[in-house]
């Protein structure tokens, strides 16, 4: 089994979460996974949410020349496996909020038209993503463009305000799993954890409710709890390969 592997990094990032209060936005931790679809498609030239909502532009649901699937990244990506390891320390990344001014004039309906933003941002994320190979077109495109620093779109983590970083690209070869431990995030198939973490290292388990996938009708997030962490587990889950003595979890 082969995969493509590269780092992917930033002097900041921020993975909005939908839901927010009257004070600020916030983060994710990591980047997820229909986020790495969107920075992938973006690279290759895929349309995204936008391109998709200006082509249903004045269209009616149901009606002829209506496009009822998803974006055109998501919808030519989803199946991709993808193993997403957070380089930090227990998997947690500093964050700040950040404030500032949306003064577009229209951003409020307060005097001046001035809106106070304030925003949760990653600081120095990086994470090593694995891409299983598929053999899908798709797949060849991603390799040539990232093998040779090519991009149709800038990718970026999460808003242009954002611009990535890939790194140490390479095509790897994965052997079948070797022990219980996971070095990436997975999802989580455990009540409890019964198992010891790694010898010599501080015991540690991070886990977040993360966006899994994309809903069809609507293309709200679907979620699923990722974890990461050095305790041993009792169960290994789906796809999992390893490669220089490490487990990544493909999702």
């Amino acid at each position: 089994m082969n995969a493509i592997s590269f780092k992917l990094r930033g002097k900041t990032a921020c993975f909005r979460k939908p839901d927010a209060n009257q004070f600020a936005y916030f983060s994710y931790n990591n980047i997820h996974k229909p986020a790495l679809l969107g920075l992938l498609g973006a690279i290759i030239g895929l349309g995204g949410h936008t391109q998709l909502h200006n082509k249903n532009r004045g269209l009616k649901s149901g009606k002829l020349g209506y496009d009822e699937g998803y974006p055109d990244f998501y919808e030519k990506l989803q199946n991709f496996k993808v193993s997403i390891a957070p380089l930090a320390p227990h998997g947690y990344f500093s964050k700040k909020i950040q404030v500032f001014n949306n003064s577009v004039g229209y951003a409020s309906q307060e005097m001046g038209g001035n809106l106070i933003v304030r925003e949760q941002w990653l600081e120095n994320p990086s994470w090593q993503i694995m891409i299983l190979d598929d053999a899908s077109d798709e797949y060849k495109k991603i390799v040539d463009y990232l093998q040779n620093q090519k991009a149709v779109f800038i990718p970026y983590l999460g808003k242009n305000d954002h611009p990535a970083n890939i790194e140490e690209v390479e095509i790897l070869e994965l052997q079948d799993a070797q022990g219980n431990y996971i070095n990436s995030l997975f999802i989580k198939n455990f009540d409890k954890l019964d198992g010891w973490a790694k010898e010599s290292e501080t015991p540690f388990i991070f886990q977040e409710v993360s966006p899994a996938r994309l809903q069809k009708k609507y293309h709200f997030y679907e979620y699923a709890t990722l974890v990461f962490t050095n305790y041993e587990l009792e169960i290994l889950p789906e796809n999992v390969f390893s490669h220089a003595g490490k487990n990544h979890a493909f999702i």
